[in-house]
């Protein structure tokens, strides 16, 4: 199959490197010299160090070349490149499936990413999202990963899923978009909060319960915006967050060490030298859940860290110190 993957970061490279031995793959990078640089190292030293593009990947950095040939785009960019490069993919009139790889809600306007294509694509029936349990470098190196593909179209989606699937990837297929969306957005709010939690050194039992206690906050928005509650048990639910919550790798955890450490936020971010989604998806998380009304102190606690001076430790604290209350 001719794919084109849109978007040169971690992911994009990763999952061209993961999908070369199967298919005819271009790799697009809106940066033209990142993708000279590409196409004569073959390594991306800026995003993904240590891991070699094969041969026969192509590296371009013309959309029109990457989408003139392709029989299915993959979208690799963070969120906030989402709706440029669905614009460019309107504008020529590509017609195959879309599939994106990215997870948080827009920032200026708090939507998830197959509203940012209801916006933009004519024929949002050929989308899905895949998500899941997931480090960019580990899908590179061939290491067993499983994930989700979630589309309306489920003839589609089955199809599709056939052809990413290997025997290092495991796809399984879901018609939720909007829970798989929302499980992959808001387990990156809480990857700060259990950072915050290692990096004040208060223990594993305090991660598990963060962890445990921050799936119920995904699945509480999750339900109420129209997600199925077998998604926040699964892959792109549970899976996904105890890898992210856990994992050395994790960008959005190293936030939440950096400040707890003392960093404010935006020289956090200054220095990390990466997106990460769960910074923005706090924020935007905080405003929908206080419009519905549905409780979700974690998520508070995190904006207050990052945005209202309140120390890291205290705001564990104020956690700590709400009324008890049942579990469910």
């Amino acid at each position: 199959m001719k794919i084109a993957v849109l978007g040169a970061g971690a992911w994009g490279t990763a999952i061209s490197i993961g999908l070369a031995a199967r298919h005819d793959l271009t790799l697009w990078a809106r940066n033209p010299q990142l993708a000279a640089d590409l196409a004569q190292t073959r390594t991306n030293q800026t995003y993904l160090p240590g891991a070699a593009l094969p041969p026969v990947v192509r590296v371009t950095a013309s959309l029109q070349e990457a989408l003139g040939r392709t029989e299915l785009i993959l979208i690799a960019t963070p969120t906030a490149g989402m709706r440029p490069t669905l614009q460019q993919i309107a504008a020529a009139r590509a017609e195959a499936p879309v599939i994106w790889l990215c997870k948080g809600f827009e920032s200026e306007s708090a939507h998830l990413p197959h509203q940012i294509a209801e916006s933009e694509l004519q024929d949002v029936a050929r989308t899905a999202v895949l998500s899941g349990p997931s480090f960019a470098i580990e899908i590179a190196r061939g290491l067993p990963a499983a994930l989700t593909l979630a589309g309306a179209d489920v003839k589609l989606v089955s199809s599709l899923a056939r052809e990413l699937h290997s025997k290092t990837l495991r796809v399984y297929t879901s018609e939720d978009v909007i829970g798989v969306e929302i499980a992959g957005a808001i387990k990156n709010v809480m990857a700060i909060a259990a950072g915050i939690s290692d990096g004040l050194g208060l223990g594993h039992n305090a991660r598990a319960a963060l962890i445990t206690r921050g799936l119920a906050e995904i699945a509480r928005l999750g339900l109420r915006m129209g997600g199925r509650v077998e998604t926040f048990m699964g892959l792109a639910g549970a899976g996904d967050l105890i890898l992210t919550c856990t994992g050395d790798l994790s960008r959005n955890r190293n936030v939440g060490i950096r400040l707890a450490h003392g960093t404010p936020i935006d020289e956090v971010i200054a220095n990390l030298g990466h997106v990460a989604e769960g910074v923005y998806t706090a924020r935007a998380v905080d405003s929908i859940a206080r419009q519905l009304g549905i409780e979700m102190p974690i998520t508070r606690a995190v904006c207050r860290v990052m945005d209202e001076g309140i120390a890291p430790r205290i705001a564990v604290q104020d956690i700590m110190l709400r009324d008890p209350k049942s579990e469910y």
